[in-house]
């Protein structure tokens, strides 16, 4: 079962005015802006501030929403319309006055109230983006609270047989539906922003659901875990069918044809773990869902007010060097790259290169990565940077990428690197690349390459003083593919350690 880290990586958001644009486009947002406009003092609601039967033609009307038309089914028009007119509500851009305050001589059945317009909906026009998010976001949460709410009907009955809602009766645990849709989008939002995440963001349901029921070292799912997938398949198809209005995510739902032996969906699960994945073009019959822009925004709000720690590229364009490049050494690449570029902007060429080459500096375990950070950073610096770079040029922890980087942008009189120089470089970006992405194939191709090229370089190797030397020479005997090289690595490493005090 999926565990979110304690850290999420970063996400790029859209601009706050640009999340308003959209958030002003939903289809139920926008329809309960227009609603709200369209309401006054003879609109009549019932005791807990909805529209009463006789009122929803009119609200359809005035959506534009026809049954019959649109692809809309009888009832829906009303449905719509009221589910818009709720949501106006519970944001504020109508008030509704309790009909116990209302004047004497309420109608039976209190369907008499004064609707006025709400303080909110002025902010829809005149208001800052971060007000209409705000909008927006308590949308969703209303939204959200009718998505976990089982089926409705089912309510009814339970009111109209006892006055009271038996939730064990109904197999309903509201804190429990809570949770669940919240991991959900929790992982969605985690496939979503991780390192490798698919290009359009879609991932398919099945694996959505299986990411929250089987268990991480499972190996092959047991038919009660089969069961317990397709059966959270079928809750969150409804769900999402029903954040999809509010912009939360783009849906594609389950074919309907599928629906008649749903249990397949859960083979469908296992397929992109198992030996023979289900074909692409079939798992996508079986729903695929991805957070927009704006769903990004509205899922990160909520888990910062849950006390996550879910960073936004763009958090760090104040900090300090020290900072920007500790925290990003655990960002993917790209998020990296755009929150160095944001920290940039604000400054200086010459005086950030200084910060951020004083801020590469140290021999702890996360100063290779830092180093490697500070490269990428400086990479970005135009040759105006140049002085900074010469002034370290002696730095026996800074000189080789100085080196480098004066080289890379045609700088002349750079003195040559030492050879002890080239060595420690050459562990440092080693061991900077072992810490940001482990044993991976690339890390794999460049100890290959780089023992090919240098046929004494173990030999060397083991007697640079650099902190991490027998960490990466250990690392190049475990990646290497000739088992004799490997076994050069492992002694060099040994050697490497008994040198250490």
């Amino acid at each position: 079962m999926s565990q979110s880290p304690a850290t999420l990586p970063p996400v790029l958001l859209h601009s706050d005015a640009e999340l308003a644009r959209d958030a002003l486009a939903t289809p139920l947002l926008s329809r309960a802006v227009r609603l709200a406009r369209w309401a006054g003092p003879g609109t009549r609601v019932g005791a807990g501030g909805e529209l009463v039967d006789e009122q929803l033609p009119a609200a359809a009307a005035e959506l534009g929403l026809v049954d019959g038309e649109d692809g809309l089914e009888p009832g829906d028009a009303a449905a719509y319309a009221s589910e818009a007119w709720r949501v106006a509500v519970d944001t504020g851009l109508v008030e509704v006055a309790d009909p116990d305050d209302a004047a004497d001589g309420a109608e039976e059945g209190g369907e008499e109230g004064t609707v006025t317009t709400g303080e909110e909906l002025a902010l829809i026009t005149s208001g800052a983006p971060q007000d209409v998010l705000g909008i927006w976001l308590g949308a969703l949460d209303a939204v959200f609270a009718d998505a976990t709410v089982p089926d409705l009907d089912d309510l009814v009955d339970a009111l109209q047989e006892g006055g009271e809602i038996d939730f064990a009766e109904l197999g309903w645990d509201p804190q429990a539906e809570a949770e669940f849709l919240e991991g959900v989008l929790g992982n969605l939002y985690l496939l979503t922003v991780g390192e490798g995440a698919p290009d359009d963001g879609a991932v398919p349901l099945p694996a959505l659901a299986a990411s929250m029921i089987v268990p991480d070292d499972m190996g092959e799912p047991t038919d009660d875990i089969l069961e317990q997938v397709s059966d959270a398949m079928m809750r969150l198809d409804d769900q999402f069918r029903m954040l999809e209005p509010i912009g939360l995510v783009a849906y594609q739902p389950v074919d309907e044809a599928l629906m008649a032996d749903i249990d397949e969906t859960a083979d469908a699960a296992a397929g992109a773990e198992s030996e023979s994945p289900v074909d692409d073009e079939d798992v996508t019959r079986y729903g695929m869902v991805r957070l927009t822009p704006l769903g990004l925004y509205g899922v990160r709000a909520r888990m910062l007010e849950a006390g996550v720690d879910a960073p936004a590229v763009g958090d760090l364009a104040d900090k300090g060097a020290d900072t920007l490049l500790d925290a990003t050494g655990a960002f993917p690449r790209a998020a990296a790259q755009a929150e160095i570029e944001g920290w940039l902007a604000r400054r200086e060429p010459l005086e950030a290169a200084r910060e951020l080459l004083s801020a590469a500096r140290g021999g702890d375990e996360g100063a290779p990565l830092r180093r490697l950070r500070c490269q990428q950073a400086l990479s970005l610096v135009g040759v105006s940077a140049e002085p900074a770079l010469r002034e370290v040029l002696d730095d026996a922890e800074l000189g080789g990428l100085a080196r480098v980087w004066l080289a890379e942008h045609g700088a002349t009189d750079v003195p040559a690197p030492s050879e002890g120089m080239v060595f420690w470089l050459t562990i440092d970006t080693l061991a900077a690349q072992l810490a940001a992405e482990g044993n991976s194939e690339e890390l794999r191709a460049l100890v290959e390459g780089l023992a090919a090229q240098h046929s004494g370089f173990f030999a060397a190797a083991w007697r640079v003083g650099h902190p991490a030397t027998a960490e990466v020479l250990e690392a190049m005997g475990r990646l290497h593919s000739d088992k004799r090289v490997a076994k050069e690595a492992r002694k060099a490493a040994f050697k490497a350690r008994s040198q250490q005090p």
